[in-house]
């Protein structure tokens, strides 16, 4: 039987040979996910990693909710693959994302303490889905807080609402921001759904910011299905239950979301 998967040079996960990757020079992203560092989440690092790469998004951005640990494991661990995030909690009730971190920042920092906090790491600060009820807070913060971002996400793949969806792309245009995707995968079925495609770059902030400058981006979207949140539901259950996935991996209990 013929060998289905391509074994990397890198030490990666292997990529099955039917997987569909990015045109030659560009890089496929995700620059919002979760593993079972997030305490509504049970996914292995490695099976979201390796579920990525079958779908040809070959860099991944960890941002679990208020932790930092499983993204920087996996970060020294697949240094070009892995961007080091975390999803903050902050003190308005909405989520800020801080990419290329070195240090975890607290649940319930105010919001531009937690943006000045990710500056000071040399980090980016990503707004997530804006426009969301309740973790975006409605849109409430948008207008105030995108002008001091660095990139907000015109597409998140948990989203049901295509308005929350289309304002957050026209507030990124309106306020001179770079877009970005996350599939916010708490699943490994969702992983690489969605992804946006930006040349080639080194795996660093200024990398990063200057790929999605370059005018060479590419988005595709997909919608999950509500489904998913099933997932989510029963993840919260079951990490409160001895022997739960990613104990002692940076998980977290603190009804984050």
């Amino acid at each position: 039987m013929p060998d289905q998967t391509t074994r990397a040079s890198d030490g990666l996960p292997p990529r099955p040979a039917y997987c569909d990757p990015a045109p030659a020079g560009m890089l496929r992203l995700d620059l919002h996910l979760h593993t079972w560092g997030s305490w509504d989440c049970l996914s292995d690092p490695a099976r979201v990693l390796e579920a990525a790469r079958a779908r040809g998004v070959e860099r991944l951005a960890i941002t679990d909710h208020n932790r930092l640990g499983v993204a920087l494991e996996m970060a020294a661990r697949y240094p070009e693959a892995i961007i080091a995030g975390e999803e903050v909690k902050t003190a308005e009730g909405i989520d800020v994302i801080g990419l290329y971190l070195t240090r975890e920042i607290p649940k319930g920092t105010p919001m531009m303490e937690t943006v000045a906090e990710i500056r000071a790491q040399g980090g980016l600060a990503y707004l997530p889905h804006p426009y969301a009820a309740g973790k975006g807070g409605g849109g409430r913060f948008a207008e105030a807080l995108a002008p001091h971002v660095d990139i907000v996400e015109v597409w998140n793949g948990r989203l049901q609402s295509f308005r929350a969806q289309q304002a957050a792309r026209e507030l990124a245009a309106r306020t001179g921001r770079l877009m970005g995707v996350g599939t916010d995968a708490h699943s490994v079925g969702e992983v690489g759904r969605s992804w946006i495609q930006v040349p080639a770059h080194p795996n660093t902030p200024e990398g990063l910011l200057g790929a999605l400058r370059s005018g060479r981006v590419e988005i595709q979207t997909h919608r999950a299905s509500p489904h998913v949140f099933f997932h989510s539901n029963w993840a919260k259950l079951r990490k409160r239950l001895p022997g739960a996935p990613g104990r002692g991996a940076g998980t977290s209990n603190d009804r984050a979301v």
